[in-house]
Order: structure tokens, then C-alpha cells, then sequence
């Protein structure tokens, strides 16, 4: 079996970690953004084994994992898992930029 590699977009980052600053900064603690943070990794992690465990998207190649409120945009490719971007599914999806 191949080992993958998890490869985050620099947009993917800033969406996380602007996700996580949004919670910090409205609950005036670093709690729920650390169980946040901890639950989208757990996640992530298991596609290293099971790529596929995202649906299928319009988009050519981008698979999307369903964490909570949030989908994880991703695409397999040449032994690495490319994480494009993280998307709140509550805000409006004619914003969505995913690469």
C-alpha cells in the first residue's frame, strides 16, 4: 500500500486558521478552536488510507470530506493528498473558490 502524503494549499491554511481566529476571537477561548482543530486533522488523517472517503464533486478531481459544518476539498494525486481549501457550508456557495 502507498503511504500518502498531506500537502495543504497556502489558501486551505489561511481558511483554517481564519476559521479557528474566528472562533477564539467570539468565544474568548482557544477551546472549541483546539477541538476544532483537532476533530478536521482526525479527519484528514484518515484519508491516508482511504482517499476515496470524500464524495465526488462537479469539480474534475476535487473529492470533498464532510467535517461537521465545514467540507474539506481535496485531490488525490501522485502519492499525496492536496488539501485546496476548507469551506463553511453555511455561507453562500456562489463565493466558493476551491483552486
Amino acid at each position: 500500500m502507498v503511504k500518502r502524503k498531506i500537502i495543504w494549499s497556502n489558501r486551505a491554511k489561511i481558511k483554517l486558521y481564519r476559521i479557528l481566529e474566528f472562533y477564539e476571537k467570539r468565544n474568548k477561548s482557544k477551546i472549541y478552536s483546539q477541538k476544532l482543530y483537532r476533530k478536521i486533522s482526525k479527519e484528514i488523517k484518515l484519508l491516508i488510507n482511504q482517499p476515496d472517503l470524500g464524495t465526488k464533486t462537479d469539480f474534475e478531481n476535487i473529492r470533498g470530506l464532510i467535517v461537521g459544518n465545514y467540507i474539506i476539498f481535496y485531490e488525490i494525486s501522485n502519492g499525496a493528498i492536496v488539501i485546496h481549501t476548507i469551506w463553511d457550508c453555511r455561507q453562500n456557495p456562489d463565493d466558493l473558490v476551491i483552486k
